[in-house]
């Protein structure tokens, strides 16, 4: 059942005054305990207290026509069997009931009915014992990104659906969110002081004990949007008057119904921050996206996930957009409710909320250190400079030698957040008269996974042929450290000082990522079992659950990723017989294909062929499009796969692409679209029914495939 049908549901079955009575028992029970009638006391009662309130709130919940209907979290049929077996965790003493204290707290606070059922969804997956793991441990499980997604129109509501599964586990009040990103930033402690101290000034001051002057009431989004950008000139003349200047070309946009220019469907964004040339008439580009703003009228929405994903979205945009961007930094405003944010190659996490009225001088804080930030400070690439003249390079050391090399092109860039978000450019190397073509490739890996530059090196100094050259290899660095997500993003923040942070249970899940996803929650990819392999034995969970933490110990959810970069010059027979490396992944993105050759380009989910046991690493993505049927069903994964990806490769292409003219596979097939998003379970039914019967392919053929590839006698 998709999210519209769930949230329609919602709609139809309103909670109204259905939870009135338990909300009472609430305050009865903080008043037996002498607490204060707020929902922070509930960490406060006895567990005993808790389990009854756990019953009576699972009990009315039962109750409800919502239950009824609404989809189960798990493989039952309706979310009224899981509540029943939650009833039955929480009689047999073994569920920690302090889960139940952020659904507790939703109902307590009156929170909007989605943000109640949200947190119904939960509890009860946590209380979901985990399906046992397939017996296969010498593969890594994959995960479902938007970066697998190939000729799609990327309709909202399938970009939604995998973008939540994406970003899995999001963290929100961690402790020391903004001293990480701001409080490095060169004076703004004394601009946002000096600015504060301003605004208290004159007759008709912009900021009172009462709050900010003139700010709408009714939170209305165009009130608000006309309000900000007031506000936000008259900080930046504040702060220019003082000394402390905002570069002219930072905007602040507020466009709310205007598509910006740049995404493949019409994507808007509420507000933001840009880099702007000055014209009144200036058609925005998400490429001049700096930080990304979402609004809301009810400040009960900051602790919706709905909230949440729409600003990812806009992060998603800025990141596919901007080739050398590492992260990006927002903020939601949800009445005057305000939280700062980050996404980055394993998801998001943001700060604790705060009210700009009762914290003002936070509020001209973050917006000053918005407007202040410099490139780096933003999240772009400083490993990625300028020459002189403008164009853009990155230094190396090959053999000793210093190396500058030249960045002439974006050959493709990985349209995802959290993932391996691979970039590849086409280079020179500065000082080559034949100017001999380099590609350039960044990606985010798991730290776990063997390193693809040293795979290509050996490939190379074995002669494999039809695979790329290789040239160089490196683990990049910023600001003298290794770049990974933990230490050097996210500055060594701690996850489990967020407040919505659980420990994760130490079995692994089986569920399809795409199925679940969570808030504070982990997201874990399954392997499905094949039918052959049923009754095997598993071993121990130690090495189904080895996890590097993201400084949240050992039970951490977040996995870190490491920035890699691989450079090659110059396909597949020959790179298993003499390497015994298995690909792993073949799609029109890792092959390079014309009449007379083609070359195997990528190399960063090849596995040994002799390799014992899994990696560590959380999952791995591909392009489940050109997926081998036994790969989507759970088999151990052989050369026979990549082959057979070979074929789905070519297929696609067939229907797809329309000849030699063409640079870009820019034809949407409706029908092949949702390959991009269906289950993989239903995915292997739909390329079996494919290629069952020689007729029907035939016809399918006939009827897809382009006039290019039907007159080469391919169709």
């Amino acid at each position: 059942m998709n999210q519209k049908t769930k949230t329609d549901i919602i709609k139809a079955n309103p909670i109204a005054d259905g939870l009135a009575s338990f909300r009472d028992t609430l305050l009865s029970r903080c008043k037996d305990a002498q607490l204060p009638c707020s929902a922070a006391s509930l960490n406060q009662l006895h567990n005993d207290v808790l389990k009854d309130l756990s019953v009576d709130l699972v009990t009315t919940l039962l109750s409800h026509p919502a239950s009824r209907t609404l989809p189960s979290a798990g493989r039952g049929r309706t979310l009224l069997g899981d509540l029943s077996k939650l009833n039955l965790t929480i009689d047999s003493g073994d569920f920690d009931v302090k889960g139940l204290i952020p659904l507790f707290s939703a109902v307590f606070t009156g929170a909007p009915d989605e943000v109640v059922w949200d947190n119904v969804y939960a509890v009860v997956t946590e209380s979901t014992p985990s399906p046992r793991l397939v017996p296969f441990l010498s593969q890594t499980s994959y995960l479902h990104t938007i970066s697998s997604f190939v000729n799609s129109s990327e309709q909202r509501k399938h970009v939604d659906a995998v973008l939540k599964g994406e970003l899995g586990s999001i963290y929100v009040g961690v402790s020391g969110f903004y001293e990480a990103y701001f409080g490095g930033l060169e004076g703004l402690e004394d601009a946002a002081a000096t600015v504060f101290r301003r605004c208290h000034d004159g007759h008709n001051p912009l900021f009172t004990d009462k709050g900010w002057r003139n700010w709408p009431e009714t939170a209305k989004e165009k009130e608000v949007l006309d309000w900000l950008s007031a506000w936000v000139d008259s900080i930046r003349n504040i702060a220019n008057e003082q000394g402390f200047a905002i570069p002219p070309d930072r905007m602040f946009l507020a466009q709310p119904h205007r598509s910006l220019e740049g995404s493949t469907a019409d994507r808007k964004i509420d507000l933001g921050i840009v880099r702007a040339s000055g014209a009144a008439s200036e058609k925005y580009h998400w490429s001049q996206v700096l930080v990304i703003g979402e609004l809301k009228s009810n400040p009960k929405e900051d602790l919706s996930s709905k909230t949440w994903r729409d600003l990812g979205r806009y992060a998603r945009e800025v990141l596919t957009t901007q080739d050398s961007r590492r992260f990006a930094l927002g903020f939601t405003l949800c009445g005057s409710t305000m939280r700062l944010w980050e996404f980055d190659r394993i998801g998001a996490i943001a700060s604790s909320s705060f009210d700009i009225h009762k914290d003002g001088l936070a509020f001209v804080s973050a917006m000053l250190g918005f407007l202040r930030m410099n490139d780096d400070e933003l999240g772009y690439d400083p490993s990625i400079m300028f020459t002189s003249d403008g164009r853009r390079f990155i230094k190396i050391t090959r053999n000793g030698q210093s190396e500058n090399l030249i960045l002439d092109s974006l050959i493709r860039r990985s349209p995802c957040i959290a993932g391996r978000a691979t970039t590849c450019w086409k280079a020179h190397r500065e000082g080559d008269k034949s100017c001999a073509p380099l590609v350039i490739k960044d990606s985010w890996q798991y730290p776990e996974r063997e390193v693809e530059g040293e795979l290509l090196q050996e490939a190379t100094e074995k002669g494999v042929i039809y695979v790329a050259r290789y040239y160089y290899h490196e683990t990049v660095h910023v600001n003298g450290q290794v770049d990974s997500v933990c230490d050097n993003i996210r500055k060594g923040l701690d996850i489990t000082q967020s407040t919505n942070y659980r420990p994760i249970r130490p079995e692994g899940s089986a569920s399809d990522i795409t199925d679940k996803g969570g808030i504070g929650r982990p997201i874990n990819a399954g392997c499905k079992r094949s039918s052959s392999h049923s009754g095997a034995t598993l071993l121990p969970n130690k090495r189904i659950c080895s996890r590097s933490p993201c400084n949240g110990g050992r039970d951490s959810a977040v996995q870190n990723r490491v920035h890699r970069r691989v450079i090659i010059r110059d396909c597949y027979e020959s790179l298993l017989i003499k390497t015994g490396l298995l690909q792993g992944d073949i799609s029109t993105g890792n092959l390079i294909i014309n009449e007379n050759n083609a070359f195997l380009i990528d190399l960063d989910l090849a596995i040994r062929e002799n390799r014992e046991q899994p990696s560590g690493a959380r999952g791995k993505t591909g392009t489940r499009a050109f997926m081998a049927i036994g790969l989507l069903l759970g088999e151990k994964h052989s050369f026979m796969h990549d082959l057979e990806s070979f074929f789905w490769v070519l297929f696609w292409i067939c229907i797809h692409f329309s000849g030699e003219a063409e640079k870009v596979l820019s034809r949407v097939v409706p029908e092949f679209d949702k390959w991009n998003y269906v289950s993989m379970d239903e995915l292997a039914k739909l390329k079996k029914g494919t290629i069952a019967h020689e007729g029907d392919f035939i016809r399918l053929v006939n009827d897809n495939f382009t006039d290019y590839y039907q007159h080469s006698g391919l169709g």
